[in-house]
């Protein structure tokens, strides 16, 4: 097998695409810490769940939207219960599931923190690009959003390790 090593203008590029996430996750975390006492992470299950019907999604959709595994999510929102901004109930239509369900107070956490969030993004990200780029943007990320997945050649096993689907070792296969 030979090694298809990168160009140099591929590897400046991986290298810019590295630096340029590392700092913009750090930045957006940074902010929700300081504004919201809460990691990224936690924030996006608040903002999933406030723009499901009901405020509330089972916790396999919402592992899969987030990009997560289970267990992941699991985590986040047990200590998002435990602040209670957010609380589980039993699935009614799928016994094996379970539902997250943003509450009141965590709505209210999710609208004071929002502004900031969003200006953040903002000056970190989009005001640095030209409409054209955010285009760019949005279509380089979708195209290798679908092919990570397995969405664009139609072969299940590829998508058989996505993380929302993955389970890891210390926690069973029991329901989440």
């Amino acid at each position: 097998m030979t090694t298809r090593w990168l160009t140099p203008e591929e590897q400046r590029a991986w290298r810019a695409y590295i630096a340029a996430s590392r700092l913009l996750e750090d930045a957006i975390d940074r902010q929700l810490q300081q504004q919201g006492g809460m990691p990224h992470l936690f924030y996006s299950v608040l903002a999933n769940l406030s723009e499901a019907p009901d405020r509330r999604l089972r916790m396999t959709d919402l592992a899969e939207t987030l990009k997560i595994t289970r267990s992941r999510l699991t985590y986040a929102v047990t200590r998002l219960e435990r602040d209670g901004l957010v609380r589980r109930e039993d699935c009614r239509w799928d016994k094996r599931s379970s539902l997250a369900v943003l509450t009141d107070e965590g709505m209210t956490v999710l609208e004071r923190t929002a502004p900031g969030h969003v200006e953040t993004v903002r000056t970190t990200l989009f005001d640095r690009l030209t409409p054209e780029q955010v285009g760019q943007l949005e279509e380089i990320c979708t195209g290798i959003a679908r092919g990570l997945q397995g969405e664009d050649d139609d072969e299940r096993a590829a998508t058989e390790d996505v993380p929302w689907r993955r389970r890891s070792s210390c926690s069973g296969s029991g329901p989440e």
